[in-house]
């Protein structure tokens, strides 16, 4: 019996997702919002009650398995690779003049919206930027919107960059690093409340491992892998 009562347990743990921190007053808002509208009106009170339960899946916070081979880039949210482009990096990253392969990941809503270090060693650079509230995924967002941006340099001294892009509807940005803090592969850094975009721009030389249209996992999904000398991958929709 107890055997039965564990797996059960576990199992509940492993298809309800922990909530991150940042979101409980959110949750708790709503919840306090739906529970006044019920004294006005039952289908108020349901209404309610849908958005209370899509903020706590919207806050959600999955355990991920990173990838813990020296080399490998992994993408820093859940979504969509909305564009794979050869561009100068901004300024703020102090990743200088030349162009490097920037991966844009487009999240919507529905999409876990913790971000997390696309490649361990120090933080070395950090840089906001207010800025306007467009459609993440248009290219003016990555140069008016708000935006959080971020260097890392490992040990042998590569350095990624990458940059947390407000979207239409989202309002905040949590960067939850600082200056000088050594960071590991996929540990979380941030988050981006409601609908946002992240850009991560590999080292010079090395090629992207995903496909424009493919779906990506934070912490799991391989962006980059600086020991390979494989090409860009192309591939078709089936």
């Amino acid at each position: 019996m107890k055997a039965e009562e564990d797996n059960i347990l576990d199992t509940i743990r492993k298809t309800i997702p922990p909530i991150n921190n940042e979101g409980w007053k959110f949750i708790a808002i709503f919840a306090l919002v739906t529970a006044m509208l019920g004294l006005l009106s039952c289908t108020l009170f349901w209404i309610g009650f849908v958005l209370t339960l899509w903020c706590a899946y919207f806050f959600r916070d999955p355990i991920r398995m990173v990838p813990t081979r020296e080399g490998l880039i992994v993408s820093p949210a859940d979504g969509l690779i909305h564009k794979i482009v050869k561009v100068v990096p901004p300024q703020e990253l102090n990743l200088g003049e030349g162009e490097r392969t920037r991966i844009s990941v487009f999240l919507n809503v529905f999409d876990v919206h913790v971000n997390r270090v696309p490649l361990g060693g120090k933080i070395t650079s950090l840089h906001y930027k207010a800025g306007a509230f467009f459609n993440a995924s248009l290219d003016k967002a990555s140069e008016e919107n708000e935006r959080q941006y971020l260097t890392v340099t490992t040990a042998d001294n590569k350095t990624i960059g990458f940059v947390q892009i407000a979207g239409l509807v989202a309002r905040r940005i949590l960067c939850q690093v600082k200056q000088d803090q050594e960071v590991v592969t996929g540990e979380r850094f941030g988050l981006i409340r409601f609908g946002s975009r992240v850009d991560v721009y590999l080292p010079e030389g090395v090629e992207p491992l995903v496909m424009v249209g493919q779906r990506a996992v934070g912490g799991e999904t391989i962006f980059a892998d600086m020991q390979s000398n494989e090409t860009s991958r192309s591939g078709i929709a089936i």
